[in-house]
Protein backbone atom coordinates (compact mmCIF):
# COMPACT_ATOMS: atom_id res chain seq x y z
CA UNK A 1 0.00 0.00 0.00
CA UNK A 2 1.36 3.44 -0.97
CA UNK A 3 1.60 5.97 1.85
CA UNK A 4 -0.15 9.31 1.39
CA UNK A 5 3.12 11.24 1.20
CA UNK A 6 4.40 8.89 -1.53
CA UNK A 7 1.16 9.26 -3.45
CA UNK A 8 1.43 13.05 -3.35
CA UNK A 9 5.02 12.92 -4.53
CA UNK A 10 4.10 10.55 -7.35
CA UNK A 11 1.22 12.77 -8.44
CA UNK A 12 3.44 15.84 -8.55
CA UNK A 13 6.08 14.05 -10.56
CA UNK A 14 3.52 12.86 -13.10
CA UNK A 15 1.64 16.15 -13.41
CA UNK A 16 2.71 17.67 -16.77
CA UNK A 17 1.40 21.12 -15.82
CA UNK A 18 3.43 21.38 -12.62
CA UNK A 19 6.44 19.88 -14.41
CA UNK A 20 6.27 22.63 -17.06
CA UNK A 21 5.75 25.32 -14.42
CA UNK A 22 8.82 24.11 -12.54
CA UNK A 23 11.11 24.51 -15.56
CA UNK A 24 11.03 28.33 -15.39
CA UNK A 25 9.66 28.77 -11.86
CA UNK A 26 6.15 29.96 -12.77
CA UNK A 27 4.09 31.07 -9.80
CA UNK A 28 0.60 30.15 -10.89
CA UNK A 29 -1.49 28.73 -13.72
CA UNK A 30 -5.27 29.17 -13.79
CA UNK A 31 -7.54 27.14 -16.06
CA UNK A 32 -10.83 28.77 -16.99
CA UNK A 33 -13.87 26.93 -18.36
CA UNK A 34 -17.45 27.99 -18.97
CA UNK A 35 -19.84 25.68 -20.82
CA UNK A 36 -22.46 28.38 -21.36
CA UNK A 37 -20.20 30.62 -23.45
CA UNK A 38 -17.77 27.95 -24.64
CA UNK A 39 -14.86 29.73 -22.96
CA UNK A 40 -11.69 27.71 -22.49
CA UNK A 41 -8.75 29.80 -21.31
CA UNK A 42 -5.46 29.58 -19.46
CA UNK A 43 -3.84 32.35 -17.42
CA UNK A 44 -0.14 31.89 -16.70
CA UNK A 45 1.58 34.03 -14.08
CA UNK A 46 5.36 33.78 -14.19
CA UNK A 47 6.67 36.27 -11.62
CA UNK A 48 5.23 39.08 -9.51
CA UNK A 49 8.32 40.28 -7.63
CA UNK A 50 8.42 43.64 -9.44
CA UNK A 51 4.65 44.14 -9.38
CA UNK A 52 1.39 42.66 -10.65
CA UNK A 53 1.75 40.55 -13.78
CA UNK A 54 0.66 42.27 -16.97
CA UNK A 55 0.43 40.71 -20.40
CA UNK A 56 -2.01 40.45 -23.26
CA UNK A 57 -4.65 37.84 -23.96
CA UNK A 58 -4.19 35.81 -27.13
CA UNK A 59 -7.09 33.99 -28.83
CA UNK A 60 -5.89 31.23 -31.12
CA UNK A 61 -7.21 27.86 -32.41
CA UNK A 62 -4.61 25.76 -30.61
CA UNK A 63 -4.48 22.08 -31.57
CA UNK A 64 -4.84 21.01 -27.94
CA UNK A 65 -4.68 22.25 -24.35
CA UNK A 66 -1.00 21.35 -23.92
CA UNK A 67 -0.02 23.48 -26.92
CA UNK A 68 -2.01 26.38 -25.42
CA UNK A 69 -0.37 25.89 -22.02
CA UNK A 70 3.12 25.84 -23.53
CA UNK A 71 2.41 29.09 -25.36
CA UNK A 72 1.02 30.76 -22.22
CA UNK A 73 4.03 29.69 -20.14
CA UNK A 74 6.60 30.87 -22.71
CA UNK A 75 4.84 34.17 -23.30
CA UNK A 76 4.36 34.93 -19.59
CA UNK A 77 8.07 34.33 -18.89
CA UNK A 78 8.88 36.66 -21.76
CA UNK A 79 6.65 39.32 -20.21
CA UNK A 80 8.55 39.10 -16.90
CA UNK A 81 11.82 39.72 -18.70
CA UNK A 82 10.33 42.34 -20.98
CA UNK A 83 8.99 44.45 -18.11
CA UNK A 84 12.17 44.00 -16.10
CA UNK A 85 14.42 45.13 -18.95
CA UNK A 86 12.11 48.06 -19.70
CA UNK A 87 12.45 49.25 -16.09
CA UNK A 88 8.75 48.78 -15.33
CA UNK A 89 7.33 47.82 -11.95
CA UNK A 90 5.43 44.89 -13.42
CA UNK A 91 5.64 41.14 -13.37
CA UNK A 92 4.97 38.75 -16.23
CA UNK A 93 1.69 37.11 -17.10
CA UNK A 94 -0.17 35.97 -20.18
CA UNK A 95 -3.60 34.58 -21.03
CA UNK A 96 -4.65 32.43 -23.96
CA UNK A 97 -8.17 31.65 -25.09
CA UNK A 98 -8.54 28.47 -27.12
CA UNK A 99 -10.72 29.16 -30.15
CA UNK A 100 -11.14 30.88 -33.48
CA UNK A 101 -11.36 34.64 -32.92
CA UNK A 102 -13.16 35.12 -36.24
CA UNK A 103 -16.03 32.74 -35.50
CA UNK A 104 -16.21 32.09 -31.75
CA UNK A 105 -15.60 35.47 -30.16
CA UNK A 106 -18.53 37.49 -28.82
CA UNK A 107 -19.52 39.81 -25.97
CA UNK A 108 -20.67 37.03 -23.63
CA UNK A 109 -17.40 35.12 -24.02
CA UNK A 110 -15.31 38.23 -23.37
CA UNK A 111 -17.35 39.24 -20.32
CA UNK A 112 -17.14 35.76 -18.84
CA UNK A 113 -13.39 35.87 -19.36
CA UNK A 114 -13.39 39.26 -17.61
CA UNK A 115 -14.98 37.64 -14.56
CA UNK A 116 -12.18 35.08 -14.42
CA UNK A 117 -9.61 37.89 -14.61
CA UNK A 118 -11.39 39.73 -11.81
CA UNK A 119 -11.28 36.64 -9.58
CA UNK A 120 -7.46 36.95 -9.52
CA UNK A 121 -7.83 40.23 -7.59
CA UNK A 122 -5.22 42.18 -9.54
CA UNK A 123 -2.44 39.62 -9.59
CA UNK A 124 -2.89 39.56 -13.38
CA UNK A 125 -3.81 42.52 -15.58
CA UNK A 126 -4.75 41.75 -19.15
CA UNK A 127 -4.38 43.63 -22.43
CA UNK A 128 -4.76 43.12 -26.17
CA UNK A 129 -2.80 40.51 -28.13
CA UNK A 130 -3.23 38.32 -31.22
CA UNK A 131 -6.88 37.69 -32.05
CA UNK A 132 -8.10 40.40 -29.68
CA UNK A 133 -9.20 43.99 -30.22
CA UNK A 134 -9.75 47.21 -28.32
CA UNK A 135 -13.49 46.42 -28.38
CA UNK A 136 -12.80 43.14 -26.59
CA UNK A 137 -10.99 45.09 -23.87
CA UNK A 138 -14.17 47.19 -23.48
CA UNK A 139 -16.22 44.04 -22.86
CA UNK A 140 -13.66 42.72 -20.37
CA UNK A 141 -13.69 46.13 -18.63
CA UNK A 142 -17.42 45.67 -17.94
CA UNK A 143 -16.50 42.86 -15.54
CA UNK A 144 -13.11 43.91 -14.13
CA UNK A 145 -10.84 46.91 -13.63
CA UNK A 146 -7.76 44.75 -14.25
CA UNK A 147 -7.50 45.49 -17.96
CA UNK A 148 -5.46 47.90 -20.08
CA UNK A 149 -5.31 48.71 -23.78
CA UNK A 150 -8.64 50.50 -23.63
CA UNK A 151 -9.80 52.98 -26.28
CA UNK A 152 -8.96 56.64 -25.83
CA UNK A 153 -12.65 57.44 -25.30
CA UNK A 154 -12.47 55.41 -22.07
CA UNK A 155 -9.28 57.07 -20.85
CA UNK A 156 -7.02 54.42 -22.34
CA UNK A 157 -4.16 54.58 -24.80
CA UNK A 158 -5.93 53.09 -27.79
CA UNK A 159 -3.91 51.09 -30.30
CA UNK A 160 -0.42 50.40 -28.83
CA UNK A 161 1.01 49.41 -32.23
CA UNK A 162 2.62 52.79 -33.08
CA UNK A 163 4.59 52.77 -29.82
CA UNK A 164 5.59 49.13 -30.30
CA UNK A 165 6.73 49.86 -33.86
CA UNK A 166 8.79 52.83 -32.69
CA UNK A 167 10.61 50.57 -30.24
CA UNK A 168 11.31 48.02 -32.98
CA UNK A 169 12.60 50.76 -35.27
CA UNK A 170 14.96 52.10 -32.59
CA UNK A 171 16.19 48.61 -31.69
CA UNK A 172 16.88 48.06 -35.38
CA UNK A 173 18.91 51.27 -35.54
CA UNK A 174 20.85 50.19 -32.44
CA UNK A 175 21.53 46.84 -34.11
CA UNK A 176 22.88 48.62 -37.19
CA UNK A 177 25.16 50.70 -34.97
CA UNK A 178 26.48 47.55 -33.32
CA UNK A 179 26.94 45.68 -36.59
CA UNK A 180 28.22 48.43 -38.85
CA UNK A 181 29.18 51.32 -36.55
CA UNK A 182 26.43 53.54 -37.94
CA UNK A 183 22.74 53.44 -37.05
CA UNK A 184 21.46 54.64 -40.41
CA UNK A 185 18.97 52.37 -42.19
CA UNK A 186 19.31 54.18 -45.50
CA UNK A 187 19.88 51.70 -48.32
CA UNK A 188 19.56 48.66 -46.05
CA UNK A 189 17.48 45.76 -47.38
CA UNK A 190 14.87 45.00 -44.74
CA UNK A 191 12.34 42.15 -44.99
CA UNK A 192 9.28 42.68 -42.77
CA UNK A 193 7.45 39.39 -42.32
CA UNK A 194 3.95 40.08 -41.02
CA UNK A 195 2.13 43.29 -41.90
CA UNK A 196 -0.24 43.67 -38.98
CA UNK A 197 -0.62 46.99 -37.16
CA UNK A 198 2.97 46.90 -35.84
CA UNK A 199 4.47 45.69 -39.10
CA UNK A 200 2.67 48.38 -41.07
CA UNK A 201 3.84 51.15 -38.73
CA UNK A 202 7.38 49.78 -38.90
CA UNK A 203 7.29 49.87 -42.70
CA UNK A 204 6.44 53.57 -42.58
CA UNK A 205 9.45 54.25 -40.32
CA UNK A 206 11.74 52.29 -42.64
CA UNK A 207 10.50 53.87 -45.85
CA UNK A 208 10.89 57.32 -44.33
CA UNK A 209 14.56 56.54 -43.70
CA UNK A 210 15.08 55.30 -47.28
CA UNK A 211 15.53 51.65 -46.44
CA UNK A 212 14.81 49.14 -49.22
CA UNK A 213 11.74 47.46 -47.76
CA UNK A 214 10.29 44.06 -48.69
CA UNK A 215 7.05 42.81 -47.14
CA UNK A 216 5.40 39.42 -46.66
CA UNK A 217 2.09 38.37 -45.15
CA UNK A 218 -0.60 35.71 -45.59
CA UNK A 219 -3.12 38.47 -46.37
CA UNK A 220 -2.46 39.26 -50.03
CA UNK A 221 -4.96 42.11 -50.22
CA UNK A 222 -3.31 43.87 -47.30
CA UNK A 223 0.09 43.33 -48.88
CA UNK A 224 -1.04 44.98 -52.10
CA UNK A 225 -2.53 47.92 -50.22
CA UNK A 226 0.59 48.55 -48.09
CA UNK A 227 2.84 48.10 -51.12
CA UNK A 228 0.85 50.65 -53.09
CA UNK A 229 0.83 53.09 -50.17
CA UNK A 230 4.52 52.86 -49.20
CA UNK A 231 6.35 51.52 -52.24
CA UNK A 232 7.53 48.45 -50.34
CA UNK A 233 8.03 45.39 -52.54
CA UNK A 234 6.07 42.19 -51.96
CA UNK A 235 8.07 38.96 -51.55
CA UNK A 236 6.46 35.52 -51.84
CA UNK A 237 6.56 33.21 -48.81
CA UNK A 238 8.45 30.47 -50.68
CA UNK A 239 11.25 32.93 -51.50
CA UNK A 240 11.29 34.83 -48.21
CA UNK A 241 14.20 33.06 -46.51
CA UNK A 242 16.34 32.68 -49.62
CA UNK A 243 16.68 36.29 -50.71
CA UNK A 244 19.65 38.52 -49.94
CA UNK A 245 18.82 40.95 -47.17
CA UNK A 246 20.52 42.97 -44.47
CA UNK A 247 17.82 42.72 -41.83
CA UNK A 248 15.11 40.14 -41.21
CA UNK A 249 12.20 41.57 -39.18
CA UNK A 250 9.74 38.88 -38.03
CA UNK A 251 6.55 40.68 -37.01
CA UNK A 252 3.94 37.91 -36.96
CA UNK A 253 3.86 34.70 -34.92
CA UNK A 254 6.94 33.20 -33.28
CA UNK A 255 9.41 30.40 -34.06
CA UNK A 256 10.26 31.64 -37.58
CA UNK A 257 13.93 31.54 -36.59
CA UNK A 258 14.50 27.80 -36.65
CA UNK A 259 16.90 25.24 -38.04
CA UNK A 260 15.34 25.30 -41.51
CA UNK A 261 15.20 29.08 -41.87
CA UNK A 262 18.63 29.66 -40.36
CA UNK A 263 20.14 27.31 -42.92
CA UNK A 264 18.63 29.53 -45.61
CA UNK A 265 18.67 33.06 -44.17
CA UNK A 266 21.12 35.49 -45.75
CA UNK A 267 20.97 38.41 -43.35
CA UNK A 268 23.23 40.24 -40.89
CA UNK A 269 20.60 41.21 -38.31
CA UNK A 270 17.38 39.70 -36.94
CA UNK A 271 15.22 42.34 -35.29
CA UNK A 272 11.42 42.27 -35.23
CA UNK A 273 8.33 42.53 -33.07
CA UNK A 274 7.18 38.88 -32.96
CA UNK A 275 7.31 37.07 -29.62
CA UNK A 276 9.40 33.91 -29.17
CA UNK A 277 11.22 34.28 -32.49
CA UNK A 278 13.77 31.59 -31.65
CA UNK A 279 12.09 28.19 -31.94
CA UNK A 280 14.62 26.90 -29.39
CA UNK A 281 16.53 29.52 -27.38
CA UNK A 282 19.61 27.41 -26.70
CA UNK A 283 19.96 25.78 -30.11
CA UNK A 284 19.02 28.69 -32.34
CA UNK A 285 20.54 31.33 -30.07
CA UNK A 286 23.89 29.66 -30.77
CA UNK A 287 23.17 29.08 -34.45
CA UNK A 288 22.68 32.81 -35.13
CA UNK A 289 26.14 33.44 -33.66
CA UNK A 290 27.70 30.70 -35.78
CA UNK A 291 26.16 32.27 -38.88
CA UNK A 292 27.45 35.72 -37.91
CA UNK A 293 23.93 37.10 -37.42
CA UNK A 294 23.28 39.70 -34.74
CA UNK A 295 20.04 38.82 -32.94
CA UNK A 296 18.16 41.55 -31.06
CA UNK A 297 16.13 39.68 -28.39
CA UNK A 298 12.43 39.99 -29.15
CA UNK A 299 11.31 40.76 -25.60
CA UNK A 300 13.58 43.82 -25.64
CA UNK A 301 12.67 44.93 -29.15
CA UNK A 302 8.89 44.77 -28.75
CA UNK A 303 8.64 46.26 -25.26
CA UNK A 304 6.94 49.42 -26.58
CA UNK A 305 3.54 47.74 -26.25
CA UNK A 306 3.89 46.92 -22.55
CA UNK A 307 5.44 50.34 -21.91
CA UNK A 308 2.46 51.98 -23.56
CA UNK A 309 -0.21 50.18 -21.53
CA UNK A 310 1.83 50.57 -18.32
CA UNK A 311 1.19 54.29 -18.51
CA UNK A 312 -2.55 53.67 -18.52
CA UNK A 313 -2.25 52.46 -14.93
CA UNK A 314 -1.37 55.95 -13.71
CA UNK A 315 -3.30 58.12 -16.18
CA UNK A 316 -2.22 57.83 -19.79
CA UNK A 317 0.26 60.26 -21.29
CA UNK A 318 1.42 59.48 -24.85
CA UNK A 319 4.52 61.70 -24.63
CA UNK A 320 5.76 59.91 -21.49
CA UNK A 321 5.10 56.51 -23.06
CA UNK A 322 7.03 57.42 -26.21
CA UNK A 323 9.91 58.89 -24.19
CA UNK A 324 10.15 55.66 -22.20
CA UNK A 325 9.98 53.56 -25.38
CA UNK A 326 12.89 55.55 -26.82
CA UNK A 327 15.11 53.98 -24.13
CA UNK A 328 14.88 50.68 -26.03
CA UNK A 329 17.74 51.97 -28.20
CA UNK A 330 20.19 52.16 -25.27
CA UNK A 331 18.86 48.94 -23.68
CA UNK A 332 19.52 47.07 -26.92
CA UNK A 333 23.08 48.40 -27.13
CA UNK A 334 23.70 47.43 -23.50
CA UNK A 335 22.60 43.86 -24.19
CA UNK A 336 25.05 43.63 -27.09
CA UNK A 337 27.77 44.99 -24.78
CA UNK A 338 27.10 42.38 -22.08
CA UNK A 339 26.89 39.65 -24.73
CA UNK A 340 30.40 40.49 -25.95
CA UNK A 341 31.88 40.99 -22.48
CA UNK A 342 30.58 37.67 -21.17
CA UNK A 343 30.88 35.83 -24.49
CA UNK A 344 27.29 34.63 -24.40
CA UNK A 345 24.39 34.79 -26.89
CA UNK A 346 22.42 38.03 -26.88
CA UNK A 347 19.24 36.35 -25.63
CA UNK A 348 21.18 35.00 -22.64
CA UNK A 349 22.63 38.43 -21.91
CA UNK A 350 19.12 39.89 -21.92
CA UNK A 351 17.86 37.11 -19.65
CA UNK A 352 20.66 37.69 -17.14
CA UNK A 353 20.10 41.44 -16.99
CA UNK A 354 16.36 40.91 -16.49
CA UNK A 355 16.85 38.21 -13.86
CA UNK A 356 19.35 40.35 -11.95
CA UNK A 357 16.90 43.23 -11.62
CA UNK A 358 14.16 40.88 -10.43
CA UNK A 359 16.53 39.30 -7.88
CA UNK A 360 17.84 42.68 -6.67
CA UNK A 361 14.36 44.16 -6.19
CA UNK A 362 13.25 40.94 -4.54
CA UNK A 363 15.99 41.37 -1.94
CA UNK A 364 14.95 44.98 -1.35
CA UNK A 365 11.34 43.91 -0.73
CA UNK A 366 12.48 41.19 1.67
CA UNK A 367 14.68 43.69 3.52
CA UNK A 368 18.06 42.09 2.68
Amino acid sequence: MIEVKDLKSSTLMENPVIAQMTLNNHEQVVFCNDNETGLKAIVAIHNTVLGPSLGGTRMWPYKNEMEALTDALRLSRGMSYKSSLAGLNLGGGKAVIIGDAKTQKNEALMRRFGKFIDSLSGKYITAEDVGMSTKDMEYIKMETDFVTGLPESMGGSGDPSPVTARGVYLAMKASCKEKWGNDSLSGKKVVVQGIGHVGESLVHYLVKEDAKVFINDINEERLKAISKETGALVVASDKLYDMDMDIYAPCALGATVNTDTLNRLKCSIICGSANNQLADENLHGKMVIEKGILYAPDFVVNAGGIINVYYELEGYNRERALAHADKIYDTTLNIFKVSKEQNIPTYMAANRIAEKRIADIGKVKLGF
